[in-house]
């Protein structure tokens, strides 16, 4: 099979994945023009252990999209975001979100700030940063991050960047995790996960914190 018909076959999968997920598919394009972009770059760059196409539509693109309806805010934070999953589908399909990609690896950074170019993702920010060294002028409405790390490492590290109802929201896998009690977080939600065309059970644990106010004043 030839690379066009490649990438229309592949186009046609995630089309209707996303069609299963109840989203258009105006920008499946787009998406897929991401994800060439990250294949070429992984050759070199070592971004993602996946590097087939029909993986990355599945374990990339629709585990992300998957979980995009739940994102409410307007600033959303992606936590060592790595080739730019979930942030950069966030920001395809919600033009109206100021999304900010943050990853400590130089080499990830580059890719993602010539994805922004190349996609004219305009509405997203690229920062080349160790989660606990950055400090935003504005805190985020949504603090977000995939398998980054364990529950209570990723509150405990992104504390301080969410405003007080700031919406935590952690993508994992099927293994239960329980959260560190001395931690100012309480979990508000776990919702089970169905990514089409993938038999691995997804988790989204959703936490807000529980600091008061007066304590933050």
């Amino acid at each position: 099979m030839n690379e066009a018909k490649s990438v229309k076959l592949q186009t046609k999968k995630l089309i209707s994945g996303m069609q299963q997920l109840n989203m258009v598919a105006d920008n499946a394009a787009l998406i897929m023009t991401y994800l060439q972009l990250l294949q070429k770059w992984n050759k070199t760059y070592n971004l993602t252990a996946i590097d087939q196409m029909d993986q990355m539509i599945t374990h990339h693109a629709l585990d992300a999209l998957a979980v995009v309806e739940y994102f409410k805010g307007q600033r959303v934070i992606d936590v060592g975001t790595g080739g730019g999953i979930p942030g950069f589908l966030i920001a395809i399909m919600c033009p109206e979100k100021h999304v900010v990609l943050l990853d400590a690896v130089g080499k990830k950074a580059r890719f993602m700030r010539q994805v922004k170019r190349e996609l004219q993702l305009n509405n997203t920010e690229i920062v080349h940063s160790r989660v606990e060294n950055y400090f935003p002028d504005e805190k985020f409405d949504v603090v977000t991050s995939r398998a980054f790390s364990d529950l209570s490492q990723f509150l405990g590290l992104t504390a301080h960047l969410g405003h007080q109802n700031c919406q935590y929201l952690a993508m994992k896998g099927p293994r239960e995790e329980q959260l560190d009690s001395q931690l100012a977080f309480q979990q508000t939600a776990c919702w089970n996960i169905e990514v089409p065309f993938l038999s691995v059970a997804r988790k989204l644990y959703q936490f807000e914190s529980i600091v008061k106010s007066e304590q933050l004043t």
